[in-house]
């Protein structure tokens, strides 16, 4: 059970990072890049967002012991 749920979040989080970079490139992005110097705050919290469930779910599915 525990190495589905690994599993699950690491496949949510590989998405998510996925999605954090296509948020990254888009005009919006891009705008407040020009302005601020850094992306959308959606953007960097789908990155933070997706690299944190990918190591949660690569902890809980490569624990020893995980059935």
């Amino acid at each position: 059970m525990n190495r589905a749920i690994g599993i699950a979040l690491i496949v949510v989080g590989v998405l998510l990072i996925g999605f954090g970079i296509n948020a990254t490139n888009s005009l919006g992005s891009d705008v407040s890049r020009f302005f601020t110097g850094t992306p959308t705050d959606r953007s960097i919290w789908l990155l933070l967002g997706g690299v944190v469930a990918t190591i949660v779910g690569s902890l809980i599915s490569f624990k020893k012991g995980a059935a």
